[in-house]
């Protein structure tokens, strides 16, 4: 027998199904040419608005579970986003001006759609409205892929806006391997030597780091969680030293790295997602590395980001790093 719970179940699943391509439509309609603010707030903040008993009960539950999330590759739990919750009444005039915003309100209708710079630019919204906590709570978590996609893009998108403002004018990468990337002036080259280069920024009680190198294409790279490992230890006891006498960065041994296979600017690429730790040294952190097929050069290219900054939130950082190496372009 289906229950009625199954046929309500069944009854959005098709209504998700017909309006994907609306939704999919208002992410890259284009908008009204009238003026509408600079949006604001800081790098993956995202503001939710929901009645007050919403946002204590179930539904805001749902919110959390989705965007509280732990941020991939750090040694301790941060979000993936700083939520701030307001109620309908207090969402007027400023307020409207977050660069990420999620709307949730209770009408007859049920529906999801996704809106580009409806009063601020950049700036997505997303609305969702449902007869209940539990339909507009079903569409959050059936379209969460989604909505987190947008809105990690929209967020590469100003903070390459803001490194825009002052961009690094550097050509030792271009000189060393042909490629560029776009980072901020206020990183330098630390170490230029043979197939290596060194790139740091000074944070508050550390630093930022990228690293580049190559491999021959011919290397085996079958068993990734063994092999890419090994390779960034040899790499950290020839290049990466610690403070310390014979300290070096390796992969941290108590925690195993992600793997996946991705693409920058459609080359293939392998991104591993880890700690870092310092051997004979107390010294550990974030990184990102990614090994990227250059056919065209007949190489692997690496590209590593890495922090270090004790007592410090870390997401943002690493967020800044990925967006960095993502930029990635080969000179012919």
């Amino acid at each position: 027998m289906v229950t009625t719970n199954q046929n309500i179940s069944k009854g959005i699943s098709l209504f998700l199904l017909i309006n994907i391509s609306l939704i999919i439509t208002s992410c890259n309609s284009s908008t009204s040419k009238a003026y509408v603010p600079e949006s604001n707030g800081n790098i993956n903040s995202l503001t939710v608005v929901m009645n007050e008993s919403h946002w204590s009960g179930e539904l805001g539950e749902k919110v959390r579970n989705v965007f509280s999330a732990p941020y991939e590759g750090l040694p301790f739990d941060e979000p993936k986003y700083d939520l701030y919750y307001m109620p309908p009444k207090a969402f007027s005039g400023f307020a409207r001006s977050s660069r990420n915003i999620i709307v949730f309100s209770n009408d007859t209708i049920d529906k999801i759609n996704l809106v580009k710079n409806p009063w601020a630019r950049p700036q997505v919204v997303t609305l969702i409205s449902g007869e209940d906590q539990d339909v507009m709570g079903f569409y959050l978590e059936e379209n969460q892929d989604l909505i987190l996609r947008t809105y990690s893009e929209n967020e590469r998108t100003e903070k390459l806006r803001r490194i825009s403002k002052s961009p690094n004018k550097d050509e030792d990468l271009k000189r060393k391997f042909n490629i560029s990337l776009d980072y901020p002036s206020v990183y330098s080259t630390v170490k230029d030597t043979t197939n290596f280069i060194w790139i740091e920024k000074e944070v508050l009680k550390g630093h930022l780091n990228i690293i580049a190198y190559t491999l021959p294409l011919d290397i085996d790279l079958k068993t990734l969680q063994i092999r890419i490992p090994k390779i960034r230890d040899s790499i950290g006891k020839i290049y990466v030293p610690g403070r310390l006498p014979n300290s070096y960065m390796i992969t941290e041994k108590a925690y195993r790295p992600y793997f996946y296979l991705t693409q920058i600017n459609e080359m293939e690429s392998i991104l591993t997602k880890g700690t870092w730790e310092v051997e004979n040294d107390f010294m550990a952190g974030p990184f990102v590395n990614y090994i990227v097929k250059d056919t065209q050069n007949n190489r692997y290219l690496v590209l590593e980001g890495f922090a270090f900054a004790p007592t410090e939130s870390k997401r943002n950082y690493m967020f800044e790093l990925n967006t960095i190496i993502t930029t990635l372009k080969i000179k012919k």
